[in-house]
């Protein structure tokens, strides 16, 4: 098989001296021999030292030597950080931690000892630009065929992250892991506590974006032991559900399931990379305090399983699960309220109608998300109860469509009346102005005025009863 390699870096192999033993390695082969479309391409240089390469790469652009301890160089062409070159070396591990070791670089070391450096079969393939030859020293090849993932060499204990590398591998490419593997992965679970938190969250982010198959990475852990570092998620493991309404199982089973199913939405095959991960998490997240708030009462004359209030208990069990995980701030804002509100669809559907009051009402609890996401994950959860129908509830596309109306479906309600038109009213500035706008935004909601004009009338009527003072 034959890689496409970009022009100009083409150009770069076949002028540059000290690239004559330079090949492509990790990602870039893997995606292309999986057919998946990749843009950043990762060489590592044989025959040559750090200093000789920085000089041969330095005539094609700028070069970033902030990986120099690693070995690494950062070529920008024309602008644009655009290839990564690497120095062979050798790693020995004498301090727990990611920065935990000793690095020694050898441009003499062999091409198969380099690539026994790399954590997994599938990433451990080679390409000689120059012969378009695959070198595959551990199977990798076969692996990749038989969506196995499997460990390069006993090396693998020595970086604990690979366990979650493997976790969003296995989910994004769809991956059986090697009984070895898995048994690897457990023989290292304490060294989880040598992580940093960024390389946490960077992997998760992975999970959150890029999967297919979200449910084998959770399945993953499982396996791995790992599962025991996210104790949220560990705990829905053996929570029972109403089987009428549940068919599938325990809270693991149906949150594997509903994050299966997300990923097959167009909301989130469409969303961008934030919006995923929003939507990702809030769907992993979205049954957390069903092992708090699970029973059994008697419904309807009949003992059934209930949940009573999880849906609100679950959001400091989301932000407890994110900080845990290193998220940004900006996530765990967005998540939280559609953890807390995934039923409100359900909630709504008992109503008589859906009036626009509480389509706004629900717009403004959502921010900063918003109905389009809560809608997207409801859904998710929906058709996460196999061997149950799956597709867009009613009641979910009733809400959609109220939102459109209201023009609500990707905000929060915009105020009608603003500080500027008290002031143009005649009214003087003061603490008062905060008082007068939270009472008309609220009145703005339950619908009692839709336009401007409406609002100053509705103003004037309401401080003839109310003391803003």
């Amino acid at each position: 098989m034959t890689i496409q390699i970009p022009d100009d870096l083409q150009r770069i192999l076949a002028e540059t001296p000290e690239l004559n033993q330079a090949y492509l390695v990790g990602g870039s082969v893997r995606d292309a021999l999986l057919g998946i479309p990749h843009k950043d391409f990762d060489l590592e240089v044989f025959g040559v030292s750090y200093e000789q390469l920085v000089t041969g790469l330095s005539r094609w652009g700028r070069t970033d030597l902030v990986g120099r301890s690693f070995g690494v160089i950062k070529l920008s062409v024309q602008g644009e950080t655009a290839y990564d070159f690497t120095i062979p070396r050798r790693d020995s591990k004498h301090a727990p931690g990611h920065k935990g070791f000793a690095v020694q670089f050898d441009p003499g070391i062999t091409l198969q000892e380099a690539a026994s450096r790399r954590d997994f079969t599938i990433n451990a393939i080679m390409y000689d630009p120059r012969q378009a030859q695959m070198l595959d020293f551990f199977g990798g090849l076969q692996d990749l065929e038989r969506r196995i993932l499997r460990h390069t060499s006993a090396a693998f204990v020595e970086d604990p992250l690979r366990v979650l590398r493997g976790m969003q591998f296995v989910s994004r490419f769809n991956l059986e892991p090697a009984p070895e593997t898995v048994a690897l992965c457990q023989r290292i679970h304490a060294a989880y506590h040598e992580l940093a938190l960024e390389r946490v969250w960077d992997e998760w982010h992975k999970w959150a974006v890029k999967s297919v198959l979200p449910s084998a990475g959770l399945r993953f852990l499982e396996a791995t032991g790992w599962l025991a570092h996210f104790p949220e998620i560990q705990a829905l493991r053996g929570i029972p559900q109403d089987p009428e309404w549940h068919p599938e199982g325990d809270v693991f089973e149906h949150t594997c399931h509903a994050c299966d199913a997300l990923v097959n939405l167009p909301g989130w095959r469409e969303a961008d990379e934030t919006d995923r991960a929003v939507y990702s998490f809030a769907v992993l997240a979205h049954d957390f305090a069903k092992p708090k708030t699970t029973a059994t009462a008697l419904k309807n004359g009949k003992m059934r399983i209930v949940s009573p209030g999880h849906e609100s208990e679950g959001g400091p069990l989301a932000f407890q699960f994110l900080e845990r995980i290193h998220a940004p701030l900006a996530i765990g804002d967005r998540v939280i309220p559609l953890v807390t509100h995934h039923l409100a669809a359900h909630h709504l559907s008992h109503m008589d109608t859906i009036t626009d009051r509480s389509v706004r009402r629900l717009a403004q609890h959502l921010a900063p998300d918003n109905i389009h996401g809560l809608c997207v994950v409801i859904t998710a959860d929906h058709n996460g109860r196999p061997p149950l129908p799956t597709g867009i509830p009613k009641s979910v596309r009733e809400i959609e469509t109220r939102a459109a109306e209201l023009l609500v479906q990707d905000r929060v309600p915009e105020s009608i009346l603003k500080g500027r038109h008290l002031l143009e009213m005649g009214f003087s500035p003061g603490k008062h102005f905060g008082t007068i706008l939270e009472a008309a935004y609220e009145a703005q909601l339950d619908g009692e005025f839709h336009d401007l004009d409406q609002a100053r009338e509705w103003t004037k009527k309401w401080l003839e009863s109310h003391d803003p003072a």
